[in-house]
């Protein structure tokens, strides 16, 4: 069968995933113009959907940011922080200048000091080598930050592209939907005319007669738990709206489990409190730690769920790290799940979670 490439954006096109770029149904192809899904719905309904595409595959696609005059726009989820700062990206983006941005601020209790957020972010970024020119907070989902983000994307680019860069589910697509439908003029001149991708998976669109926005896919970051996570547990583990913070005063020796997914143990310290922050939907349950061992070989999936039975087959199992915490406020991070913040002194726990999913500590986010 000959190779078929997307005429939108370069891709292969390919039949059989209709997550991984190039998809197609297969009654498509003898179309007079062949685009993937993702071109289709972006000429025909003003809608960008995102797709996937490892690391190792991104790398070798991104020449032309490095090579490129313009501005990088990365997008992180801000319930994520750990799980979708891209820690390569000044590899990928060589010396242009970088604009971070945390969505999902909605998500967030409505205390949170968003200046104090900002500056917590900027110096998150700084620690792993990515310098950034600003840093801004949205709700793609809700709309706000936006419009302000919008009218800093036009300063800061001096008339040149615009790259949106980020990993899986950071809400890259919802955001591009909303600057496309803010526009009139962005969307009257995709409807009527489609200005190809310059490079494999990439989607240009037009902002002037010299200068595009570009959306690329996804990247796969296999650090994140929700990677293992049937579609049931995602939408579980996935906060739709604010999250309210958990208080559990723990003396040494219990354990709390998120689910079945991850679990910590308190294992030396004074009485406490363990503030989690998880979404709303996702179970927590208190034990001794002298019976949590054994609470799930014969719970998970049942008292202790998700993970459901999908979720359980591909789910690796649970690896132990341990940290001894000296009374600043820290947060020890379950990538893709959620956080619990603990602030006292002289404290050792342990953090259980995926084999491959590095549950890490940081200063407090909130």
């Amino acid at each position: 069968m000959e190779i078929i490439y997307c005429q939108g954006c370069g891709a292969e096109i390919q039949t059989t995933d209709p997550e991984k770029i190039g998809y197609t149904p297969a009654s498509s192809l003898n179309k007079e113009m062949v685009l993937c899904k993702r071109c289709f719905r972006l000429k025909h309904y003003n809608e960008i959907q995102d797709v996937a595409i490892t690391d190792d595959d991104f790398l070798k696609m991104v020449s032309t940011i490095r090579d490129a005059n313009g501005l990088v726009v990365h997008m992180i989820d801000i319930f994520d922080v750990n799980g979708s700062l891209i820690k390569s990206l000044p590899r990928i983006t060589g010396d242009n200048p970088i604009i971070l941005v945390g969505n999902k601020v909605d998500l967030l209790p409505k205390s949170t000091n968003q200046n104090k957020l900002t500056q917590w972010l900027r110096s998150e970024a700084k620690e792993i080598g990515i310098k950034v020119k600003d840093v801004f907070l949205i709700s793609s989902a809700k709309g706000s930050g936006i419009e302000e983000l919008s009218q800093q994307i036009d300063a800061y680019r001096e008339n040149k592209n615009v790259y949106i860069v980020g990993t899986t589910n950071v809400g890259k697509s919802t955001f591009i939907n909303r600057l496309i439908k803010q526009s009139s003029g962005y969307t009257d001149v995709i409807t009527t005319s489609y200005f190809p991708g310059t490079t494999l998976g990439f989607i240009e669109i037009p902002l002037d007669d010299s200068s595009a926005l570009i959306d690329t896919p996804g990247i796969v970051n296999k650090q994140q738990l929700t990677h293992y996570l049937s579609d049931e547990d995602l939408k579980i583990v996935t906060p739709k709206k604010e999250i309210k913070a958990r208080i559990y005063q723990l003396n040494h020796g219990q354990t709390l489990y998120f689910g079945g997914l991850a679990r910590i143990d308190f294992i030396k310290g004074d009485r406490q409190s363990f503030v989690c922050y998880f979404s709303n939907e996702l179970p927590i349950h208190r034990t001794k730690l002298e019976n949590a061992d054994e609470l799930y070989k014969n719970h998970v999936g049942e008292l202790l769920s998700p993970p459901n039975q999908t979720t359980l087959e591909q789910l690796p199992k649970l690896t132990e790290s341990t940290f001894k915490l000296n009374g600043e406020k820290t947060d020890i991070v379950f990538p893709g799940l959620g956080w619990v913040s603990i602030s006292g002194s002289d404290t050792t726990v342990a953090a259980h979670s995926p084999k491959g999913v590095s549950v890490t500590i940081r200063k407090s986010l909130l």
